[in-house]
């Protein structure tokens, strides 16, 4: 069993994998058992990889951009050919189920193909001049060597959503992938590899966290730094990255609420806060974190949340009836438990779930049942807090003012949500909500073509779109006199 677990035992450095007698263990969540031993990289390796990155810079940027298009488009082709086994990879290390992991797959695929065809069609400007004999242009050059830090709860499709921007606006790279996931990153990277991609070009260190995050941020060759995880950390690398000052690009964490008025389509809004809300266990940085439902309807929506929040299957990832899988991480899971604990003990009234899960063989995995809690209140540290787990605290309102200074109440400003049929109402809301992202009765916000971040503590920057390209790009201007 562990030489088939050494199969992952291979960072990618210059284009040749980089194997190491030390390695850590990688857990499949769902049933505890050791899945991967991976190189524990730390500041050499990932030295080696910014050398490579910064080699290989010179070239690689002054490719055009439909040949570094070209690469990527492979790349994308290489992974729906082998479509299953990376979903199957997916779910065995993150814990999600196979019909999300295969969905993830797929758009980890959708990913690449946009940003390659978006990033030839980056383009400068002529501005009209102010002199005679004068033309004043702006020209996009790639910022240069980018470090990029990936986390668990999507790491093939937010690995896509960085590195395909990246290489295709001349950037070369140096990926660190969550500790928890970096099986799929290593796969990932191998079909990379295939496609004959230059050497340097793009390359993957795995290891301790804090070792390859400040040789990035310490290193001068590195330029760029996008990073989606936490705050905390978010907040560390932006004082790192100042001492450079390095360009940012921070997708950090929200506090989202969904706010349901009295005429709004009960059953839609339920079914599609469900489906956002227990999505990877909840485990979404836009997911929604709190539900405020108006006072007219609170019963009514509570009814329809409960009854489906009830039939939701919990089991491991690969078995076929599971819609909702095991956490990531065993801290993720006692973080729910103590939110959960904390709502309760303050009154907070649990309607389904709001216990860990250890019975029908779900003993060693990490499980928490799909979790609806009524009558919470702001005193509680879920409302503060990003969960980050399958429970979905309900709220009440009753006007417009109330609702909106309840819900921007927070440092965060990730996402926000609003059901309602009132035109008038959309608009005040997307005037009044503090957030970088908003869906009106609907809760998907995640598109290629479209930009995501956020705004106060959620994020620096987008990704996504065509400025998600542009994120890794610097302006050039030139006055030029010819007369």
């Amino acid at each position: 069993m562990k030489e088939k677990s050494m199969e992952w035992n291979h960072m990618w450095i210059d284009g040749e994998q980089v194997t190491l007698q030390e390695t850590f263990e990688v857990y499949n969540p769902a049933t505890g058992a050791v899945l991967a031993y991976v190189p524990n990289g730390g500041e050499r390796e990932t030295k080696q990889a910014i050398d490579a990155a910064y080699r290989a810079f010179p070239e690689w940027s002054k490719r055009t951009a439909g040949d570094r298009a070209g690469y990527l488009l492979d790349w994308a082709d290489r992974i729906l050919a082998h479509h299953e086994e990376l979903a199957l990879l997916l779910s065995s290390e993150q814990g999600k189920p196979l019909a999300e992991a295969r969905g993830e797959i797929a758009g980890t695929a959708y990913m690449i193909r946009y940003n390659a065809e978006e990033g030839q069609r980056l383009a400068g400007e002529i501005i009209p001049a102010s002199n005679p004999g004068q033309k004043l242009m702006v020209f996009r050059e790639a910022v240069g060597v980018a470090g990029l830090i990936t986390p668990a709860n999507f790491p093939a499709a937010i690995l896509a959503q960085k590195v395909a921007p990246a290489l295709v606006a001349g950037c070369t790279i140096v990926l660190k992938p969550a500790e928890q996931t970096p099986c799929i990153a290593i796969a990932l990277f191998r079909h990379l590899m295939e496609t004959g991609i230059p050497q340097g070009v793009a390359n993957l260190v795995t290891g301790e966290p804090a070792a390859i995050g400040n040789m990035l941020s310490a290193d001068p060759r590195v330029r760029k730094i996008s990073f989606t995880g936490s705050t905390e950390v978010g907040k560390i690398l932006m004082r790192q990255a100042a001492d450079h000052v390095k360009r940012l690009t921070l997708e950090l964490g929200g506090n989202s609420p969904v706010i349901v008025f009295p005429d709004a389509d009960l059953d839609a809004a339920a079914e599609k806060i469900v489906s956002n809300k227990f999505e990877n266990a909840g485990q979404v940085c836009n997911g929604i974190n709190l539900i405020y439902a108006h006072k007219k309807i609170h019963q009514e929506l509570v009814d329809k949340l409960a009854e489906r929040i009830s039939r939701l299957q919990v089991a491991p990832g690969l078995a076929p009836d599971s819609q909702v899988g095991a956490m990531i991480d065993p801290s993720y899971l006692a973080k729910v438990e103590r939110l959960v604990a904390d709502a309760v003990e303050k009154g907070a009234k649990v309607l389904t779930g709001g216990r860990r899960l250890t019975e029908n063989g779900l003993g060693n995995g990490l499980f928490f049942a799909p979790t609806l809690l009524d009558e919470v209140t702001h005193d509680m540290e879920l409302t503060k807090e990003e969960i980050f787990g399958p429970v979905a605290p309900v709220l009440t309102f009753e006007d417009e003012t109330e609702v909106l200074e309840r819900s921007n109440n927070t440092p965060y400003g990730l996402a926000g949500y609003v059901f309602t049929r009132d035109a008038a109402r959309m608009f005040r809301m997307i005037a009044g909500l503090e957030v970088g992202n908003m869906a009106i009765n609907g809760t998907s916000l995640a598109y290629p073509q479209a930009p995501f971040g956020g705004v106060k503590a959620s994020g620096i920057g987008r990704v996504g779109g065509k400025q998600g390209v542009e994120e890794f790009t610097e302006l050039k201007y030139v006055a030029l006199t010819f007369e």
